[in-house]
């Protein structure tokens, strides 16, 4: 759900009736995540997608059910379905889809969601069918004790959801209470990863353009002013002109953040790098050429950078696929940030085995966002 929060939020504001569809779990192969969402309207408009087209059409006519009345379910689509040469992934993976009416309660989590607020909406999508479709914000003990859950409180229920919202990814998750094992999903909006970069080039705006697309927060700074002006970038959220390691100093960073040097001049790319790569961030790349490189690695150590640091330089910046104009650059070097975090080879997949999708990081128990059963489905 909070994948669409700002299409959904404008119209759940208008008062229309919306039928959501959210990918819940995941066996096998997959073209979309954990999380992705699909909604119809009353007049019919779909927005978004679940399966990259394999499936939408069955979902649409489910959807339609919801509106007309349906109670909220969650549908197991994929290759173990009687119709799936109709409705099954090609891929071979199957898919849990809950569908249900948009409570009015959930506008203020899209709202927020919308502005760029971290937000978690846990819903009971399994279990006694008078708890299915319960907010577990909204949970109460009087709710689990009518419908047979013993010995577990609803503040529990929620420390549990709280908890799994933490890991900052979408999850179904399941909790016995005495008899009954509910099933929770843990829809979860993050605050976008920043991508900062330093250099007011042509490379720098092809690359804000295509980090935002990929749902970074652009930032773009360069110490000369004439060039750091937002009409140079308009695909950055910000443009600051100051020295970019004063910059960097100042700025706020974690383990998502993404730092690509595109200045390559040493004056600015070695204080800059210094600090950077002692910082706790995603991913430090560095533009030039290999004669380049090894200048700026000579100065680094000559400035006393450890060697365990400069190890975690990407420079040459990028893939190696022969890019060579500023948007194809920006495919290599945004190809290679997906890569180092989801600790892939950057490989052709044609020369490789097993899953092409991955459900879950890298060093992250795969328990979280798999499942060895179906959840329990109509």
């Amino acid at each position: 759900m909070l994948e669409l929060a700002r299409p959904l939020a404008e119209r759940a504001a208008a008062g229309r009736p919306l039928a959501v569809a959210t990918v819940v779990a995941i066996d096998g192969s997959a073209p979309r995540a954990v999380g992705a969402t699909m909604f119809v309207d009353a007049d019919g408009a779909v927005v978004g997608s679940i399966s990259g087209g394999c499936v939408e059409g069955a979902v649409v006519e489910a959807c339609h059910a919801v509106l007309d009345g349906a109670d909220p379910a969650v549908v197991r689509y994929g290759i173990s379905d009687e119709a799936a040469m109709g409705v099954g992934l090609m891929c071979g993976g199957d898919l849990d889809v809950y569908i249900e009416r948009l409570p009015a309660g959930d506008r203020p989590a899209l709202a927020a969601a919308r502005d760029g607020a971290a937000v978690s909406v846990g819903t009971i999508i399994a279990g006694p069918r008078g708890l299915i479709g319960t907010r577990v914000a909204e949970l109460t003990d009087a709710q689990l004790r009518d419908s047979g859950a013993e010995n577990i409180s609803a503040a529990r229920i929620r420390a549990e959801h709280d908890a799994h919202a933490r890991s900052g990814r979408s999850v179904t998750w399941h909790i016995q209470c005495g008899p009954i094992e509910l099933s929770v999903f843990t829809d979860v909006a993050v605050v976008a990863p920043r991508l900062l970069i330093f250099g007011a080039v042509d490379f720098s705006a092809a690359l804000a353009d295509a980090g935002r697309l990929l749902g970074y927060h652009v930032t773009v700074c360069d110490a000369r002013a004439v060039f750091a002006t937002p009409e140079r970038f308009p695909g950055a959220h910000e443009v600051v002109s100051a020295w970019p390691h004063v910059y960097l100093a100042r700025t706020a960073v974690d383990e998502r953040t993404v730092v690509c040097v595109l200045t390559h001049d040493l004056k600015f790319d070695v204080p800059l790098l210094e600090l950077a790569l002692a910082l706790p961030v995603a991913y430090v790349g560095a533009m030039g050429s290999r004669r380049t490189h090894a200048r700026r690695v000579r100065a680094l150590r000559e400035h006393g950078v450890p060697e365990v640091n400069l190890e975690r330089l990407r420079s040459p910046i990028g893939l190696d696929i022969g890019a060579s104009t500023p948007a194809e650059t920006a495919v290599s070097i945004l190809a290679e940030v997906i890569a180092v975090r989801e600790g892939a080879s950057g490989r052709s997949l044609s020369g490789t085995d097993g899953p092409i999708h991955r459900d879950h990081a890298p060093n992250e128990p795969a328990s979280l966002h798999t499942r060895s059963r179906p959840i329990g489905s109509v």
